[in-house]
């Protein structure tokens, strides 16, 4: 029995040290002396349609519109259309002031979610590409010519961009998003000269238009648009020079908050498009999307399997056990006193990250079970202060 019990637990233990460290340094060994750019690129203009998606973003749909329409590409391969969610703050009155300047308000009526509103766009557009965005991410006058460079390649089937934090100093919670979102973005350089990066980013990405399918309402669209992607035999590139400035939530709860939410969105997803996990269909792109995305959800799985067995085996009078199990007493005790302080945004880093990583855990788990009720939020807001949340 405790030959059972020593090798689940040590698996379990394992796994989240492979996902976090093992899995970036084998990224690394495997593009080491690769080119930085393992695909054809050149200048080209295509039409593209610049698609952004919002609910109640009165506060800062001018700023984006006015930021869109100072892009450098050329305005007449360029269309702008906006998804309003059922909108009832007044932002739909503030993008119908465009209409005269080309912009497209696209209204969708009864909040059904972001992903229903970009089915119903999408079926609207003759455009080549398409470039999916949010309200909040204001993009560099150069982002849509650098994403689209990469089209020259007929193998590449859409193009992630790369979403910077303009407030990551901003207390505690924006340095731990920040510093977690920088070891992401290494992780997509990575995987996208190996095969492809994995998922996109709803503030920055494009697509081939015509590789589009409708997509369920339940589906996130950043995630599950891209690996139907990769089903289909195209790659996904990741371009660190085309990038857009948004905000970080700014608060732990609305920051772990959102988090539950896309884990709960993309389990589920990734069951839709379940031929990406088979390296018969799309090689190595099926090792990158389970240790990147599935084994990192199921993390917190691991976790708690991980500590009730140290936990056992401590008792049982295993050195080794006894020190996991005093690891994670402390990684809980300074996760409780960052629950306990007022104002968590000021805590130190020695209380902050331990704070973090537990609650994202802990609400990651919460995303994995709702999934399995068949609990799934479809629809979308701002993780912004003063934002409603869903």
């Amino acid at each position: 029995m405790n030959t059972l019990l020593l090798l689940i637990t040590l698996l379990c233990l394992f796994i989240p040290v492979y996902v976090y460290a093992g899995y970036p340094l084998a990224l690394w060994l495997l593009t080491l002396g690769r080119d930085k750019v393992t695909h054809r690129v050149a200048e080209t203009r295509p039409s593209v349609a610049l698609i952004i998606s919002c609910y109640n973003e009165a506060a800062v749909i001018q700023d984006k519109l006015e930021n869109a329409l100072a892009l450098d590409y050329p305005r007449d391969r360029l269309s702008i259309l906006v998804v309003s969610d059922g909108s009832d703050d007044g932002t739909d009155d503030i993008v119908r002031e465009y209409a005269l300047v080309g912009v497209k308000l696209i209204r969708q009526e009864g909040r059904l979610g972001k992903t229903m509103g970009l089915n119903l766009a999408m079926e609207q557009l003759t455009s080549e590409v398409t470039v999916f965005s949010d309200a909040n991410a204001l993009y560099a006058p150069d982002a849509i010519t650098k994403l689209v460079r990469n089209f020259a390649d007929e193998r590449v089937g859409y193009v992630v961009g790369a979403a910077l934090y303009t407030d990551r100093d901003a207390g505690a919670s924006a340095r731990n998003e920040n510093l977690y979102w920088r070891y992401e973005l290494a992780i997509k350089a990575m995987e996208s000269r190996l095969h492809s990066v994995v998922g996109g980013d709803g503030a920055i990405y494009a697509i081939r238009s015509h590789l589009w399918q409708p997509l369920d309402q339940k589906d996130i669209n950043d995630f599950v648009n891209p690996l139907q992607i990769i089903a289909k035999g195209y790659r996904g590139i990741f371009e660190p020079e085309a990038r857009c400035y948004e905000e970080t939530a700014g608060d732990f709860g609305r920051e772990i908050a959102r988090k539950e939410r896309i884990v709960n969105r993309s389990i589920r997803g990734l069951m839709r498009v379940k031929a990406t996990m088979n390296p018969f269909r799309v090689g190595l792109f099926a090792w990158q999307v389970i240790s990147h995305k599935l084994l990192r959800w199921l993390i917190p799985l691991f976790l708690l399997i991980g500590a009730v067995g140290s936990l056992l085996l401590a008792l049982e009078g295993y050195g080794f056990f006894q020190l996991v199990a005093a690891g994670a007493l402390v990684l809980l005790a300074l996760a409780g006193v960052g629950h306990l302080l007022s104002d968590r945004n000021a805590m130190p880093v020695w209380i902050s990250v331990p704070y973090y990583f537990v609650m994202v855990n802990l609400y990651s788990l919460r995303g994995i079970v709702k999934a399995l009720r068949g609990e799934t939020q479809v629809t979308w807001s701002s993780a912004r202060p003063g934002q409603e949340q869903d």
